[in-house]
């Protein structure tokens, strides 16, 4: 390639310096992850965290600081939201770093090199084997194999010659070439596809959109239920200032489930830290989730079912060398496969595979006396070995070209072999073994072997006579079939997506047991959105699939009312990863599909997404049994500062009572039952679940409220302090009784999370009754609190009885 170089000066200084001030500088267009500001902003200016800080000014006003405890939850959970994506950000930013990040250009007839960022169009770059080609080029000289399967996804490799067009974002895999760059920055072809996927795409999570629906309710009635509750504390009822103000506060913090949202983010963040011992980085919490829910799993053929390296399949021989002693002709055919392959100084996947397939079966390669490189023209490759090389039979097999220069020489140097595409090495002689081919070309690429003459420059000499083919395919990954197996137990529906011939992709998939693996079909005949709609539920295996059509893929199989769950590797794969409900991309693809996805799977292991899964399960099943418990005191918050709005007595609840009933009534619990092992089936939806267990304790709640007001301000005249302890208490005791049945069955974890419960609520009243506000007894307080109790637990467990029958008799309407 020198020589080549030193005909071509490439640019000047100064055509680099005119280029540059004219913005033609391939400025860096590559996806990018969030910047630390935008993640301190996007976590910090919340809804949530507005609604709260505003309480808290309020409480500041009252001077009672106690009161404002609440707000080291809202501290907690901005903090852990912060932590885990500034986390993410950096693994995957450290993800991108590569190890060469300069170019090779000729600059005024002089090679050197300069930073990506700083290549200009019109450049001339020199690109070798392993070189990702950085822009949009046209081939000056030289040839090269070019794999552009993070393009396209399309395994095979692309000749490339002078004139040919280099996309950005592929690889050379053999050869050498100097091009001429013609698109840089965002005009790169790679550039291009990534940028739909710039943008940030909405979160997609169930329990988000709930627990967001939630906020978004409690913030609009919030302040106006506060301003009519503080107004009729303070002017219709007489309620001191400062008291009327912490009474409405209390209210409105009830309302705010601020630790469901902490305990979601914790619960997720966990699980973010266990995935990361098993190399799996999860760069958005909720797809956690969002992968629990799938029901539909698009898999990536290169990258995920393979490993994107080859192996050989095995040889068959042909011709006459099936007639003579097995045992011979096999060494002949694999001696000379294995030669062939060692002779080429650059080899591509195919050689690799070869020679890799010969160290299982200890055969040495043969020092070649002459040898012809493979062609992309040609599509084969050659070599002469020494006599006796390689077995009996091999020295005369093939007849010569009477009167070729060269061919007495080369046969009396020893056995001469061609191997690549049958139709090239064989010619007209190929009909002969078509069939036998082709039947095996369906499910793996076949490379023919056939003994020559020898070769006269880079012409076959005499008639080429088939030994053999070896079949090679792209390598299985061992862990490919076992996951696909328990996908498909979880009742989860496969499809395979690639870019290469559907056959291939078919025999494939169908060893790694992708259920109707025989259905597939060419993505190139579906070319109306109606056409993609039909095939999506018709078929499994989908090839020659196009960048764009991954994502109408994507987008039907969602239409079709399917949770869909992508995963890839490739630039090709962006557009399809952004639109699906939850993406995963392999470390050792593109930047553009890992900053897109939502998980990472470090190790490039597709053997960790059930851990994913497992973990989701738990996550949810936990979290829907804990918030129910939150959403008790949501909800009785809600109803009961609309009803003493009206009634004549002061709101019963001060914001720190609100605190020791959270505390070890809801916060502690929640934390304990949130993280036990769970891997259950996920059913029905998480609001609806979570509220169905909420409704039994918050009726229970609210009536028992108001029975203790009105027995305790009508019936037996205590003041407002006596009646707040006996609301407090028997609230507490309720949420008792909610713990006890979420707990079941039992185990000793939950027997003893029971007791510390009742020690803790009791422990806390007793010995700091001025920090909660807790008034003394007097001997009418217990009678309320012994009728009202009994009653409460009464009414709760018909109450929860009845809403557990029908929700399960609708569960199973519904499944």
């Amino acid at each position: 390639m020198r020589e080549f170089e030193d005909e071509i000066r490439g640019l000047s200084s100064e055509e680099v310096a005119a280029a540059q001030a004219a913005g033609d500088a391939n400025a860096d267009a590559g996806t990018k992850t969030r910047s630390v500001k935008d993640i301190l902003r996007d976590n910090v200016c919340t809804l949530f965290n507005l609604v709260n800080v505003i309480l808290f000014a309020f409480v500041l006003i009252t001077g009672s600081l106690q009161n404002g405890l609440f707000m080291i939850v809202i501290v907690v959970n901005t903090a852990i939201g912060i932590v885990q994506e500034i986390r993410s950000k950096q693994i995957t930013d450290q993800l991108s770093i590569v190890a060469s990040s300069k170019a090779k250009v000729i600059r005024d007839g002089v090679r050197g090199e300069v930073p990506l960022e700083e290549l200009v169009r019109g450049d001339c770059i020199v690109l070798g084997r392993g070189d990702q080609i950085p822009c949009d080029s046209t081939v000056l000289t030289g040839t090269a194999n070019v794999d552009e399967s993070l393009l396209t996804g399309e395994s095979d490799l692309i000749p490339k010659a002078q004139g040919a067009q280099l996309m950005s974002g592929s690889f050379v895999n053999s050869g050498t070439v100097v091009a001429r760059v013609d698109h840089v920055g965002a005009e790169n072809y790679a550039a291009k596809i990534s940028a739909e996927a710039k943008a940030q795409k909405d979160i997609n999570s169930e329990i988000m959109t709930s627990l967001n629906n939630i906020i978004k309710f409690v913030s609009i009635i919030i302040f106006p239920v506060g301003l009519l509750l503080f107004g009729s504390m303070f002017w219709a009822n007489g309620v001191e200032f400062n008291q009327a103000i912490l009474s409405s506060v209390a209210a409105l913090v009830g309302m705010v489930p601020e630790g469901l949202i902490l305990l979601t983010s914790t619960v997720l963040a966990l699980a973010v830290i266990r995935l990361s011992k098993h190399r799996v980085l999860v760069q958005q919490l909720y797809c956690i989730e969002t992968l629990a829910h799938v029901d539909t799993l698009c898999l990536d053929k290169t990258g995920t079912i393979t490993s994107g390296a080859m192996e050989v399949q095995g040889l068959t021989l042909l011709g006459d060398a099936s007639a003579r002693e097995e045992g011979d002709a096999e060494q002949e055919a694999i001696s000379a496969l294995v030669s062939i392959a060692a002779a080429d100084p650059d080899a591509n996947e195919t050689g690799k595979a070869i020679l890799a397939w010969a160290e299982t079966l200890n055969v040495q390669p043969v020092a070649a006396s002459a040898y012809v490189p493979f062609s992309s023209d040609r599509k084969w490759s050659g070599a002469t070995l020494p006599p006796g090389a390689v077995g009996k039979g091999a020295d005369g097999g093939a007849e010569a070209a009477p009167g070729a220069a060269g061919a007495d020489a080369s046969r009396s140097q020893g056995a001469s072999y061609v191997m690549g595409a049958g139709q090239f090495v064989l010619g007209e002689g190929f009909a002969a073994v078509a069939d036998q081919v082709e039947a095996a070309a369906e499910h793996a690429r076949v490379l023919v072997l056939a003994r020559v003459q020898g070769f006269d420059g880079e012409r076959i000499v005499g008639t080429p006579q088939p030994i053999a083919f070896v079949a090679i395919r792209d390598q299985i990954r061992t862990s490919a079939a076992e996951t696909i197996g328990y996908f498909c137990e979880q009742g989860v529906d496969v499809k395979v997506i690639s870019g290469d011939d559907p056959r291939t992709v078919s025999g494939i998939a169908q060893q790694v047991g992708v259920p109707h693996a025989d259905r597939f079909i060419d993505a190139t005949t579906l070319d109306t959105d109606e056409k993609i709609v039909r095939a999506v539920s018709q078929y499994s295996i989908f090839g020659r699939v196009k960048p764009e059509q991954k994502k109408a893929f994507v987008v039907a199989l969602q239409d079709a009312g399917h949770t869909v769950a992508m995963t890839g590797d490739g630039v090709n794969d962006t557009l399809a990863l952004k639109q699906a409900d939850c993406s995963v991309a392999m470390a050792a693809g593109s930047d553009a599909a890992r900053n897109v996805a939502q998980l990472v799977l470090v190790d490039n292991d597709f053997a960790s997404m059930p851990k994913v899964v497992a973990e989701g399960r738990r996550s949810i099943n936990n979290l829907q049994r804990s918030a129910s418990l939150f959403l008790v005191k949501t909800l009785f918050s809600m109803v009961l500062a609309a009803l003493f709005i009206l009634l004549p007595w002061q709101y019963p609840y001060q914001p720190i009572q609100m605190t020791l009933i959270s505390a070890f009534t809801i916060g502690l619990p929640s934390f304990v039952l949130a993280l036990e092992p769970n891997r259950d089936r996920i059913k029905g939806h998480f609001l609806e679940n979570v509220v169905v267990k909420s409704i039994p304790g918050a009726v229970t709640v609210v009536l028992a409220v108001l029975a203790v007001n009105a027995w305790g301000y009508l019936g037996v005249g205590l003041d407002h302090a006596q009646v707040s302890t006996l609301c407090v208490l028997l609230t507490a005791w309720i949420g008792v009784n909610l713990i006890f049945r979420v707990s079941m069955p039992f185990t000793p974890i939950r027997i003893a999370l029971i007791i510390v419960v009742v020690v803790g609520t009791i422990a806390g009243a007793a010995l700091f009754p001025n920090l909660f506000a807790i008034s003394a007894f007097v001997d009418s307080m217990w009678t309320i609190i012994a009728v009202v109790g009994i009653a409460a637990v009464v009414l709760f467990n018909v109450l929860y009885g009845a809403l557990d029958r029908w929700h399960a008799a609708r569960q199973a309407v519904l499944v």
